[in-house]
């Protein structure tokens, strides 16, 4: 590209000197026809300037844009935020000629695909997310790729083109380009720079997907499966500065099974770590799809209450004590629980909003278990 440049460079500078000269010896001669031939050649002089300052001008497009590319690609690599990961994977898409949206779809072992999208609409998503071409064969290599048309209408997507996205380990998903220009389709050369973009793209998404599955389980408690001591402080401590920012509400409930150390000296501790384990999946079917259900000690648990205020924490309670206590828990038997509830005050901050909700525990169980208290009015529940 480079080289490029400086040929278009220098062609421009000797048309400049040449148009120079003609007109220099014009300025000479008298003669009528001889005035003729040097206006026609300066014309002529002038139009290939034109389209050399053209030329120049689309190389030096094209060069800014490699550049951004190429820096776009060596940024790939240096994120282990899948978000971010995927996000600079799409940018560098759109970037490329032509490309007027693109799409991401990882496979996943345990749920439904996960899809990330530039310049789509929901519904454009859904239709045009692809696991394969379009005539049901499988793409067996990253050379492979596919086309295909769409039907009439403004804005409609009216091609793309996909190539998987593999790693040394196999295929992680697709990724699509789409084009909505009636004229444009992609050729070989789209098809090249795109494979080039999943090759890149393709160990980098695998490391920041490998990195966030270890977060996940470093999060998770291996008894219960539910979020562990320290996800929960950091998640409450991030919803508390979010539930001030924006002036939200932010509910809090920390319970635990009354009487559990008499179930475990009873039922012996394995039976009690699966009534444990069974609590929790019960805990699971209460909570709503926002909440945070969090295991903070050994029968205690917690759950955070995004958008959500004293009442929403005494409802959420009424529904967990039933799921719990209506059926008996094997060995164990019934099991009942106290809880405190709190809900994020001016001057709280999370560790003081955790205290108030804790205190207000005690004081539930102060008052008779089975029940939950308050921690601005101190009601039973």
């Amino acid at each position: 590209m480079n080289q490029a440049l400086i040929a278009i460079s220098a062609g421009l500078g000797a048309l400049s000197i040449a148009l120079f000269m003609l007109l220099a010896l014009s300025g000479r001669r008298s003669s009528r026809k001889a005035d003729s031939r040097v206006d026609e050649t300066v014309r002529t002089l002038e139009l290939r300037m034109e389209e050399l300052a053209s030329e120049l001008a689309g190389a030096v497009e094209r060069a800014e844009e490699e550049t951004r590319r190429s820096r776009i690609l060596a940024d790939l690599a240096s994120s282990i935020d899948l978000d971010e990961v995927l996000a600079r994977t799409l940018d560098a898409a759109g970037a490329l000629p032509g490309v007027d949206a693109a799409m991401v779809r990882l496979e996943t072992n345990d749920g439904p695909p996960l899809v990330a999208t530039l310049g789509l609409a929901e519904d454009e998503a859904g239709r045009h997310a692809v696991s394969g071409p379009p005539d049901g064969n499988r793409v067996r290599s990253i050379e492979i790729g596919y086309r295909y048309a769409e039907g009439e209408g403004e804005s409609l997507i009216r091609s793309g083109v996909a190539v998987p996205l593999a790693d040394e380990a196999g295929s992680l998903g697709h990724l699509t380009v789409f084009t909505r220009d009636p004229g444009r389709s992609f050729d070989d050369a789209d098809l090249g720079r795109l494979e080039e973009l999943a090759q890149r793209a393709a160990p980098a998404i695998e490391n920041a997907r490998r990195f966030r599955e270890a977060r996940r389980l470093a999060d998770l408690d291996a008894l219960t499966g539910l979020h562990n001591r320290r996800y929960f402080h950091e998640t409450l401590a991030r919803e508390a500065a979010r539930a001030h920012r924006y002036a939200r509400k932010l509910a809090l409930i920390v319970f635990d099974l009354d009487d559990f150390k008499d179930v475990n000296d009873r039922i012996g501790h394995l039976a009690g770590d699966s009534a444990l384990s069974e609590a929790a999946e019960r805990l699971r079917t209460a909570v709503r799809t926002a909440d945070v259900p969090c295991r903070v000690g050994g029968d205690e648990f917690a759950v955070i209450l995004p958008e959500s205020g004293i009442g929403d924490g005494e409802q959420l309670f009424a529904r967990i004590q039933r799921a719990i206590s209506t059926e008996p828990i094997g060995p164990a038997g019934r099991l009942h629980l106290s809880a405190g509830v709190a809900e994020l005050m001016q001057e709280d901050d999370s560790i003081s909003l955790f205290e108030r909700a804790d205190n207000a525990l005690y004081r539930a169980k102060e008052a008779g278990k089975g029940r939950a208290v308050s921690a601005d009015d101190r009601r039973a529940v």
